[in-house]
């Protein structure tokens, strides 16, 4: 799987109309005065609850990163940790992006195998192929083998953003968003966006619908969990 996966980031580093980002969702940030286990940026130390006490509000992090350049996208979200979510984001990503990237014909996407994007969640597969359609970009989802997210290039910059702000009270959503926009990452600030749709949990699909879905799926037969390609429908 290893090898895989750095040969498909070989190739993708290596064609100009190719981009390649690394996308991964954090663990939830408790919103109030709670200690991160961090040191505090002022002359006195700042008062903070030593556990988290029914914390009143939670975001939840999603994170992509572009692999050459180092930009990073952060987006969060108050409701759950879903596949819409994350598609959400990765919508959102593109639409801000793809003027800057008008060239690019193909996206790699390095990520692991976590409920929301695995590569059989059916939901996330079917938001996929409706981004490649959209988009008119073939996408090819390459993935860490299990329990090896930390070769994910984005397990980088969660690393820097928690160092970033783990001296600071993240006591409210505004907080949280100045503070990960402040962050620096390659030289770059996080662009950073508040998603508020509500994303349920359990969709869905029908046994038809996920025989129609599989006919879009390019599934590498030695990987076929791991290496997916999917093209968008050429307009005749």
């Amino acid at each position: 799987m290893f090898k895989n996966v750095h040969e498909v980031n070989a190739e993708a580093d290596s064609d100009p109309k190719t981009v390649r980002i690394s996308v991964d969702t954090k663990a939830t940030v408790h919103v109030g005065d709670y200690s991160r286990k961090g040191k505090s940026r002022g002359l006195e130390a700042v008062k903070a609850l030593d556990h988290e006490m029914m914390p009143k509000e939670k975001l939840v992090p999603g994170g992509i990163v572009e692999t050459e350049t180092g930009k990073a996208f952060l987006f969060l979200t108050d409701s759950n940790k879903t596949s819409d979510f994350l598609m959400d984001g990765i919508d959102l990503w593109w639409n801000s992006r793809r003027e800057s990237l008008g060239d690019v014909t193909r996206l790699v996407i390095n990520m692991d195998n976590g409920p929301e994007c695995s590569g059989r969640r059916t939901r996330f597969l079917q938001r996929m192929v409706e981004f490649a359609n959209t988009s008119g970009l073939e996408i090819r989802l390459a993935y860490y083998p299990p329990y090896h997210s930390k070769y994910n290039y984005i397990e980088h910059y969660w690393g820097g953003l928690e160092q970033s702000w783990n001296g600071y009270l993240l006591d409210s959503v505004e907080t949280v968003l100045k503070r990960a926009g402040n962050f620096v990452w390659r030289g770059v600030k996080t662009t950073v966006s508040l998603l508020t749709s509500v994303y349920q949990k359990g969709i869905t699909l029908c046994t038809k619908e996920k025989a129609e879905l599989e006919k879009r799926l390019d599934r590498f037969t030695q990987l076929p969990q791991w290496d997916i390609t999917i093209r968008p429908l050429t307009v005749n």
